[in-house]
């Protein structure tokens, strides 16, 4: 076949721009969160800043590896073809996963600072003590990050092995632990979300909070890959085995979950406004005041009726410059949504971002693209031993 043929001569191995990028990455890292934690030291009420800053960008960083999970695990549970030469991307960055447990130790020296639940004397959650209180959140992080940290590692270094044996047993066996593995991952992800931004406010609630930051995540994801495909061509990698129809199809997704994410976002807000409690309102009603309406118009702009456009025709979902312009966007905007989710609660006077905030964001970006630049330097680009890999380089869209 000519697609075997002309996939042998490109580079599928990062080599030693592997090295290069995680160490650089990690170092810009660092020297960002130095800076952070200096503006934080000079600023009247810098730390308060800091630590909510430092949680909206850990559950930024963490959504985009929680997304990354959901696409290798869904490529199983579906045993999908197209998507193959486009997995081990994804399986990369579900592979920071123990890395982002990691950075997520900070917030625990910060936990009164975010949560009334935390603080010593707090007397407005007795309903929910037994649920929310510092020990008890401990133990559930851990148990979500050391779920997330094996099945993304047994993902990774499964399809890894697959590279070298090309044994069809390990897609066997992948695909049928998908299922469960999902479970897991649905049921982890929606009381993350509930423990890290939900409570925030104990004395609100939402059903479906969960599924909002599922929506955020796979939004997310589905921005990064053609973006990191984009990115990885440019300098010289995959540049024959991801073609214009895989990010066509990856197009196609990232379309229809900003119209998911939409979806969710309005039913939360219409649910709650229409029934008119005031234990469901009131937050919302800080979100419309103080210029934080604005953020939120600028969600509705930005994260839905711009890609909306943007993408509804074929050809900017076939052109990866334009797609993956309109990916970085939405990852611009994803962080809006948390900012406008998290950051009300700590600043509900003013909607103005502060350096701290943009300081801290680009700090644990870079560590996240230094852990999966480490997981992924001495791996394929492609899963080059999956029994489907013909497939996906022959994929053609109807």
């Amino acid at each position: 076949m000519s697609h075997g043929l002309e996939v042998v001569a490109e580079q599928r191995r990062l080599g030693p721009l592997g090295a290069r990028l995680w160490r650089r990455a990690a170092l810009a890292g660092a020297g960002a969160i130095a800076v952070s934690l200096v503006l934080a030291a000079a600023t009247p009420g810098g730390w308060q800043r800091f630590f909510f800053a430092y949680l909206i960008a850990f559950v930024y960083v963490l959504s985009l590896a929680l997304g990354a999970l959901y696409f290798v695990l869904l490529h199983h549970l579906t045993n999908s073809g197209w998507s193959v030469v486009v997995r081990r991307i994804a399986e990369t960055f579900a592979g920071t996963l123990p890395f982002i447990a990691v950075l997520g130790v900070p917030l625990l020296f910060g936990l009164g600072a975010l949560y009334p639940w935390a603080r010593a004397g707090y007397g407005g959650g007795h309903a929910n003590g037994a649920y929310l209180n510092v020990p008890f959140f401990v133990v559930r992080w851990v148990v979500y990050v050391a779920v997330w940290g094996v099945v993304g590692t047994y993902y990774l270094r499964s399809s890894a092995r697959q590279d070298v044996s090309g044994d069809v047993a390990l897609s066997v066996a992948m695909r049928r632990r998908s299922a469960p593995a999902m479970i897991a991952f649905a049921v982890t992800l929606s009381f993350a979300a509930f423990d890290l931004l939900m409570s925030l406010d104990p004395a609100w609630f939402s059903t479906i909070f969960g599924v909002y930051y599922f929506a955020g995540a796979a939004v997310g994801v589905y921005a990064l890959l053609p973006l990191a495909a984009f990115l990885l061509q440019r300098a010289g990698f995959v540049r024959r085995s991801i073609t214009v129809e895989h990010y066509h199809d990856l197009g196609k997704l990232l379309f229809g979950f900003v119209v998911f994410w939409a979806y969710i976002a309005f039913s939360q807000f219409m649910l709650q406004w229409y029934a008119n409690l005031p234990d469901e309102t009131h937050w919302f009603v800080a979100r419309q005041q103080h210029g934080w309406g604005w953020v939120g118009l600028a969600l509705v702009f930005g994260q839905f009726l711009l890609p909306f456009a943007a993408l509804l025709s074929r050809p900017p979902k076939r052109n990866p410059r334009v797609l993956a312009a309109a990916a970085a966007w939405v990852l611009l905007m994803h962080w809006v949504d948390l900012y406008w989710l998290v950051m009300p609660a700590g600043s509900p006077g003013s909607a103005w971002p502060h350096l701290i905030d943009l300081t801290v964001w680009a700090g644990l970006v870079a560590l996240l693209l230094a852990a999966a630049a480490f997981v992924g330097r001495d791996r394929a680009l492609v899963p080059e031993g999956d029994p489907r890999l013909a497939e996906s380089l022959a994929f053609e869209n109807a």
